[in-house]
């Protein structure tokens, strides 16, 4: 049983972890929802009581159906993927190695709803969690780049902020972080990977969004594992690695 009082979230004791998981319903904008992430998972920052609520969270999805699961999942997946822990790692990780292999097969359940071919950006944080959850460092946090159409890495060479925009807006590097609102003056257009080059994590996560029925993700993917222009120096780079070098701890 665990003993919640001598456990700490963002805010203090976690003594109300219990109450709000129970409280907590299947509908995302459920206000308990938001209580329990900003406690566990503040601004990416995870705590002692964070890794408890993993084996309640797993629990909390298994009684929900696949197409209601998806809170408990994504938070249960930010914990497990967080680099940010002030506090040290649990007692070791592998205390949970069983709820982590059944989120893995809850979360592909989920994955496997015919319902997710109308809304990508659901796929997106699923497929993410599913990175998160089977330990892929960088891509279990930051895969959402897909559906937010956009990273911004730094030039390998001169350092300089790009914005690697792939969507909506086109497809192009730039400096200029207004592009949205105006087509910028220095941009460099991407040059997407075709899909029979990629190999590894990109070949599994390109087949996987076509076999799902994920056209438009697996047509992003191809920009995201291809390469840039620097629209500072011309420098050209592969988007991965860059991804990469930002964000791995």
């Amino acid at each position: 049983m665990t003993d919640w009082s001598q456990l700490t979230h963002a805010y203090g004791t976690a003594e109300d972890v219990p109450g709000l998981l129970e409280a907590a319903g299947s509908d995302p904008e459920d206000p308990a929802w938001n209580e329990l992430w900003s406690r566990l998972c503040h601004q990416g920052t995870v705590y002692p009581a964070s890794y408890a609520a993993l084996p309640p969270l797993t629990e909390k999805a298994r009684r929900l159906t696949a197409a209601d699961r998806t809170m408990p999942l994504l938070l249960a997946a930010s914990i497990v993927a967080s680099t940010d822990q002030p506090f040290g790692p649990p007692e070791p990780k592998g205390v949970y190695a069983a709820e982590t292999a059944e989120l893995i097969e809850l979360v592909e359940e989920a994955l496997g709803l015919p319902s997710l071919a109308r809304s990508p950006q659901h796929y997106v944080e699923l497929l993410e969690a599913l990175l998160a959850f089977e330990g892929v460092e960088v891509w279990g946090e930051e895969l959402h780049g897909l559906s937010g159409e956009e990273y911004e890495v730094p030039c390998p060479a001169c350092e300089t902020d790009n914005f690697v925009v792939f969507g909506e807006h086109g497809y192009f590097s730039t400096t200029d972080g207004l592009y949205m609102n105006e087509a910028p003056e220095h941009r460099r257009d991407l040059q997407p990977a075709a899909a029979s080059s990629l190999e590894g994590l990109a070949q599994r996560l390109h087949a996987r969004a076509l076999t799902d029925g994920q056209a438009d993700v697996a047509h992003a993917l191809t920009y995201v594992f291809g390469r840039a222009y620097c629209a500072e120096c011309g420098e050209l780079f592969r988007i991965d690695h860059a991804v990469e070098a930002r964000y791995r701890d």
